[in-house]
């Protein structure tokens, strides 16, 4: 029998009546990323998930890597299949993990038996298939306690089951699950983090980026437009709003005073992005805002820029160090485009000593100036839809 994977589900189990629908989604979900690696069957029992190749065409590798990216999962491993019996289940160990096992300075087997109408206790076949292991390796010590090397064996419904170590899975609940958001996506490191920790909740992606065209160049947009296709390994397809923002931050400019300039280009940047939101079905914004970050980020200047929508505004980095967010980009793909040497639209027009402090009141009277909903319209005509995917085929 062929190698396969099973995956073992996470925070679905936890689900009541409605885990059947998580569990669907999941499926789908792989069945759609899975797609352009040839033909899986995937299926779910016993809070595991089968995924089969059906024939030898199958890139299993590049199925194995995608797995590592989809939601719902708390642990993947790659397993050999065999008969339920000792003799086969040991032949299984010793042709799949004999390599890996031979190496080991020590060992011991841990045994799952699902199917309890199999003869032998989960003890029982880890001692048998231990003892006859040790024969064929002599050279490897059992160690019960602190193995090097552990062989698991599960013994299921279809099947048993031989592998070696399982890997994280990309934990989270499955993508669709939890409704849809826009999150707001410049070039910099903090946002498609928080794109992908939003997305991890379960939650499908819309995103809005801001282009200054000629304050910022065609490379910049690229830039964005890359970040949100390493976004979509993890987070699915998702069409990116790039809209046209340069007369705003020219009105911003000439009419308003310069410390301010900041706060009120993000406030016009949120009811942008909500006017989007609401066009695609999404519940809520998400930013990457970090407190205390940049002057943009006190408390007083979050509210000041959340006061002018009516959505839901999440901010998961708000209490993260630097480090943190930048590892996350580093393990999810994102940081070394991110820190390309491309500036973003939050760059052009920049104050000197921007307000770190702003009072509701004073920036509604600074904006009764200008025609807000006449530059607002503008901009939303001037926005191009551009749909990324990981790669064709890919969801």
């Amino acid at each position: 029998m062929n190698e396969m994977f099973l995956l073992k589900l996470g925070e679905v189990v936890l689900k009541g009546l409605n885990r059947g629908a998580f569990e669907n989604r999941l499926k789908s979900n792989l069945a759609r990323r899975l797609r352009p690696y040839g033909s899986f069957n995937v299926y779910i029992a016993q809070s595991t998930v089968y995924v089969e190749p059906n024939d030898d065409g199958c890139d299993v590798d590049g199925a194995w890597d995608a797995c590592h990216t989809v939601f719902g999962l708390a642990s993947i491993c790659r397993c050999r299949p065999c008969e339920k019996n000792t003799d086969a289940i040991l032949a299984a160990a010793v042709a799949y993990l004999g390599d890996d096992l031979s190496q080991a300075a020590s060992f011991k087997v841990e045994s799952k038996r699902a199917d309890k109408r199999f003869p032998l206790t989960s003890i029982q076949l880890s001692q048998e298939i231990g003892g006859r292991l040790h024969e064929a390796f002599p050279h490897v010590a059992v160690d019960v306690h602190h193995p090097a090397y552990t062989v698991y064996v599960e013994v299921r419904e279809h099947a048993a089951y031989v592998h070696g170590p399982a890997e994280p899975g990309a934990g989270g609940l499955p993508t669709g699950m939890g409704g849809r958001a826009a999150c707001l996506l410049s070039g910099g490191i903090d946002s498609p983090v928080a794109g992908y920790m939003i997305a991890k909740r379960g939650v499908e992606l819309e995103c809005v980026h801001f282009f200054s065209y000629p304050y910022t160049s065609e490379r910049a947009r690229e830039k964005v437009l890359e970040l949100a296709r390493l976004m979509t390994r993890w987070c699915g397809r998702m069409t990116v709003d790039v809209v046209g923002f340069t007369k705003i931050q020219e009105a911003i400019r000439d009419q308003c005073p310069e410390e301010y300039f900041t706060i009120i280009m993000r406030r016009f940047m949120m009811r942008i992005a909500e006017r989007i939101a609401r066009e695609h079905g999404c519940k809520a914004l998400i930013t990457g805002e970090n407190l205390g970050q940049v002057a943009s980020q006190t408390m007083e200047a979050m509210a000041v820029t959340g006061a002018v929508v009516g959505l839901p505004v999440f901010q998961p980095l708000i209490g993260m160090d630097k480090e943190e967010i930048v590892a996350i980009a580093r393990r999810i793909g994102t940081l070394e485009t991110s820190i390309l040497p491309y500036e973003d639209c939050c760059t052009v027009f920049t104050p000197r000593h921007p307000k770190t402090k702003p009072v509701l009141a004073e920036v509604e009277a600074i904006e009764a100036a200008m025609d807000v909903e006449g530059l607002i319209a503008d901009a939303l005509a001037n926005t191009e839809k551009v749909t990324v995917r990981y790669h064709d085929g890919a969801r």
